[in-house]
């Protein structure tokens, strides 16, 4: 069995998708929008939610080959803290799934969902790590 589709994200695809995700929802929440638009719609909410979610969720994975990468003298802290960062996804990657749950993504769930703590602490945890990783 191949451990293919674990891999299909690395580090700067996962925080990719999860920066998009969240500039996407800022945008998003300022339209007031009662209800979601169409399905299939390009540069839709839901496209953007579930890529942010696809993210969140190769997230853990992603930075520990990272910090595989990097092994430099700080790899034991760079560990400890990404253990903190996949609690912080995890978190977040259930917030952005109750939206998804949703029949149709207003712009008030969305305002509400950038507004967590959850997806708050998670973007500051990726900077932190992401910034420690860069200068290893």
């Amino acid at each position: 069995m191949s451990d293919a589709p674990n891999k299909s994200m690395n580090f700067r695809a996962c925080v990719d998708a999860i920066e998009n995700g969240y500039e996407f929802m800022l945008a998003y929440a300022a339209q007031g929008r009662d209800k979601e638009g169409g399905g299939g719609e390009v540069g839709s909410i839901r496209g953007y939610l579930e890529n942010l979610s696809a993210g969140l969720a190769e997230l853990d994975g992603a930075v520990q080959a990272e910090i595989t990468e990097h092994s430099g003298a700080n790899s034991d802290q760079l560990t400890a803290y990404a253990a903190i960062l996949a609690a912080d996804a995890g978190r977040a990657k259930a917030a952005v799934d109750v939206a998804l749950s949703v029949p149709s993504i207003g712009s008030q769930i969305i305002d509400n969902l950038n507004a967590s703590i959850h997806l708050r602490a998670l973007l500051t945890s990726i900077f932190l790590i992401d910034e420690a990783l860069r200068v290893s």
